[in-house]
């Protein structure tokens, strides 16, 4: 299966131009090194990635590679190296700001409702919290259980709400950790159009994923690491 072509010019611009005139990535790594006591998670690591791209990083267990997520999105600091947002902003509060995240943990409150939930999300973004649930609602179809309590929901259901509160602030840099467990296939193939959406409005999206079917659907190149080294 070949690799999606994006429907939509970009709606943003990619991020600004070096000197020599070519266009600098919206996240760029130098020489990035991370270790955790005598444990090297990652080693030397060097890349970019660019706006209105999806990146899937690739990679056995352990090999780095939500070391690597956590790093871009200013959630930890390397050990060494240099880690360069360009214009999302120098420190750590502004680069947050940016980040739509999405992890192994939902991030919602279990004794909320999935709506309460994304509403709270929208609230502390400065959005008004009616219209972001509005929109949400639909581009997720979480109609069916969104008045419910999040801990009465299944993982997919879950998972669906998670990447609601993510998006909710149109963020620009766009973090994927494993995000089709749990989904069935409507919900996958929900997910790749979201992804491909936010790609097309200029977003970057790195994801993580041993789903080979849905990394073929939406990846503009593939990354790989392996104990911690960029292959």
């Amino acid at each position: 299966m070949t690799g999606p072509v994006l429907a939509r010019p970009l709606l943003r611009p990619p991020a600004g131009k070096r000197e020599d005139g070519s266009l600098a990535a919206l996240v760029e790594l130098k020489e990035v090194t991370k270790t955790y006591g005598p444990v090297r998670a990652l080693v030397g690591v060097s890349c970019g990635f660019d706006a209105g791209r999806v990146v899937v990083v690739r990679g056995p267990n352990g090999s780095g590679k939500s070391t690597l997520l956590a790093i871009l999105g200013a959630l930890v600091r390397p050990t060494s190296g240099r880690v360069a947002h360009g214009e999302l902003g120098r420190s750590r509060a502004a680069i947050r700001r940016t980040l739509g995240w999405l992890g192994h943990d939902s991030l919602c409150y279990p004794d909320l409702t999935g709506r309460e939930n994304i509403e709270l999300a929208a609230r502390l973004h400065g959005l008004e919290a009616a219209h972001a649930y509005s929109r949400a609602l639909e581009r997720f179809d979480l109609a069916a259980f969104a008045e419910r309590t999040v801990r009465t929901y299944s993982r997919g259901q879950r998972q669906r709400v998670a990447l609601a509160r993510a998006l909710v602030h149109e963020p620009r840099l766009l973090l994927l950790d494993e995000p089709t467990t749990g989904l069935d296939v409507a919900g996958t193939a929900r997910l790749i159009d979201v992804v491909r959406q936010e790609a097309a409005r200029g977003v970057a999206v790195v994801v993580v994923t041993h789903d080979t079917a849905f990394e073929d659907a939406v990846a503009s190149e593939v990354i790989t690491l392996e104990r911690g080294r960029l292959l």
